[in-house]
């Protein structure tokens, strides 16, 4: 697949990141050296310096053969501008524009994306995308990712098992028979940096990542039967002023059961412009990590700190230093995987990979399948479809053991009428289910061709 991307900053280049991975063809658009010196560095693309909304670039490295354009710049009108050439001369077949101003992506003007004013098949802001993964975790305090499927009716959680856990060596399939009254199935662990599809005689053991579908009504009995549940946070204190923080702030400012927001920031401007808009939070501005300014944002009383400044290391450094102040939920965004290393080290720090939140957001749209909903798992591992069975597949009546599916990929369950099925070897497909997949790197191209047909 030929894959225009324009822009190489933090989020093209988490694009870049995630589709290097399954070896498209990919361009990258921008009018920095440096930042495309240091994307070459790191990914096998063809970097090109220029303006990808300028029509000359785009004949240059080829438009009128790429299978998909993304603008993802810093600046909105060029990515807009970009998707307008791309279908207006080159008629790229899937067009899509990163937007961040609220104007741009006010309810209001919907009506603007078509073929007709401007020809954007999908618009992404990943800062938000960002600030509704923290809030999910924030609302499900204990979990280190949560997902929704088939209307909310079926949450994915991964939670983290300790020795605290009152199940810690309990076999998988004595948790189905332990608790015959839950909805819910173990489809990974992840265990020592390596991800798994658990058999039934496969023991649960400390500090496994464990990746768990149920029934959104049993979420919270779920988190309790493993001792991951936590109280609801009262005291939240964010690091970091930028759009990120402010969306988290002003959602949270609506919900009555949280006490205390508070932002800290070293950007005078930020600080500001936060203070104008939120109403009951307290902005704080100084040194993020001195003192003085740790003792006013009293993180020590913290029960959530999250960390979403635009550096990876003082956002990791940032949830160490709470940690070590005795918070129980930290929550650090990374942009790259620059500091690896020191990730791994913190084990029960939550990350938000900047490149996973941005990329699920267009999954959908860049796989060759009836995607209703797509995510990407922890680091990006692996990936997780929803898919619809319309009456032109040619999987209806089949079974589950008659498809052919590709290693470590796996049919989780089945949403019929609104019921969950558990599929095993013998059950069938009919018309309308929703199939929810699980989905490694390496199948992707296989589960497509089954799924597309």
């Amino acid at each position: 697949m030929k894959i225009i991307v324009g822009g190489a900053g933090n989020v093209g280049k988490s694009i870049t990141s995630y589709l290097s991975r399954a070896n498209n063809d990919i361009i990258v658009v921008d009018t920095n050296q440096e930042r495309l010196d240091e994307i070459v560095k790191e990914f096998d693309v063809q970097p090109v310096l220029g303006s990808i909304s300028r029509p000359d670039i785009q004949e240059k490295i080829g438009a009128e053969v790429a299978d998909i354009l993304i603008s993802a710049t810093d600046n909105d009108e060029v990515n807009l501008v970009a998707c307008q050439v791309a279908y207006t001369l080159f008629r790229v077949k899937k067009k899509i524009a990163r937007v961040d101003s609220e104007y741009f992506l006010s309810p209001l003007w919907n009506t603007l994306y078509n073929e007709k004013s401007l020809p954007v098949d999908l618009v992404i802001s990943p800062d938000q995308e960002i600030a509704s993964n923290i809030l999910r975790l924030i609302s499900f305090p204990g979990t280190k990712e949560v997902y929704s499927f088939a209307d909310n009716l079926l949450q994915l959680i991964c939670l983290k098992c300790t020795k605290e856990c009152p199940l810690y060596q309990f076999q998988i399939d004595e948790l189905y028979r332990n608790f015959p009254e839950l909805t819910f199935s173990v489809v990974q662990i992840l265990r020592d940096g390596t991800n798994f599809y658990p058999k039934g005689s496969e023991h649960i053991l400390p500090h496994d990542e464990i990746y768990i579908l149920a029934l959104s009504d049993d979420i919270a009995k779920v988190l309790r039967i493993f001792n991951a549940s936590q109280k609801n946070p009262e005291n939240i204190v964010i690091f970091g002023g930028n759009a990120i923080s402010y969306d988290i702030a002003r959602h949270l400012e609506d919900n009555d059961n949280i006490a205390s927001i508070k932002v800290i920031t070293n950007n005078m401007n930020a600080a500001h412009e936060l203070s104008e808009h939120l109403s009951r939070t307290i902005v704080i501005y100084g040194e993020m990590m001195s003192d003085v300014i740790l003792n006013d944002a009293d993180l020590d009383r913290a029960d959530t700190v999250v960390s979403v400044t635009s550096q990876d290391k003082d956002n990791l450094l940032i949830s160490l230093l709470a940690q070590n102040n005795g918070v129980l939920n930290t929550i650090s965004l990374v942009n790259s995987h620059t500091y690896d290393h020191l990730t791994n080290q913190m084990k029960d720090n939550t990350i938000i990979d900047r490149s996973t939140a941005t990329i699920s957001k267009i999954l959908q749209d860049i796989r060759h399948a009836n995607i209703m909903s797509a995510y990407s798992l922890g680091r990006g591992f692996a990936e997780i479809w929803e898919l619809k069975l319309k009456k032109d597949t040619l999987l209806e009546g089949k079974k589950v053991s008659e498809i052919s599916m590709p290693d470590k990929c796996k049919i989780l369950a089945l949403i019929r009428k609104n019921q969950i099925i558990f599929p095993n070897s013998e059950t069938s497909f009919e018309l309308e289910d929703s199939v929810i997949i699980l989905v490694a790197p390496n199948g992707i191209k296989k589960v497509e061709t089954i799924f597309s047909v």
